[in-house]
């Protein structure tokens, strides 16, 4: 199988070169983007977590390793959701796509490893 490679790219940073085929995994559009501008496949918005969590997340680092945890049981419980993306990474590079300012606390780190997890473990 090939190596596996899962970027994360910033909605609001133009798209790179060799990223891959880019995905929206944000369940709200990112405010004042053109789908055009995104330059992705497709949103998948299911992915994101659900509105409640996403509210009780609030991107407040002192919740992250618990909205991880809750984010990771919502992935278990729809695996349709991320199937996509497990399907498109094992024929070349992709680019999970977020809205969130924190590189490191958002909702595209946890879905990353994730993915990686899961296709390794096959």
């Amino acid at each position: 199988m090939k190596k596996l490679q899962i970027s994360l790219a910033r909605a609001y940073d133009p798209p790179g070169d060799d990223q891959g085929a880019r995905y929206l995994v944000d369940r709200v559009w990112p405010r004042g983007v053109t789908k055009q501008a995104l330059g992705i496949e497709q949103w998948l918005r299911d992915v994101g977590p659900t509105t409640a969590l996403r509210r009780w997340f609030a991107h407040d680092p002192e919740r992250w390793n618990e909205f991880t945890q809750r984010y990771r049981a919502e992935l278990d419980a729809n695996a349709e959701a991320w199937q996509p993306l497990a399907d498109a990474a094992k024929h070349g590079p992709i680019t999970l796509v977020y809205g969130a300012r924190d590189p490191e606390h958002n909702q595209a780190v946890v879905l990353r490893d994730y993915l990686v997890e899961k296709l390794s473990a096959r």
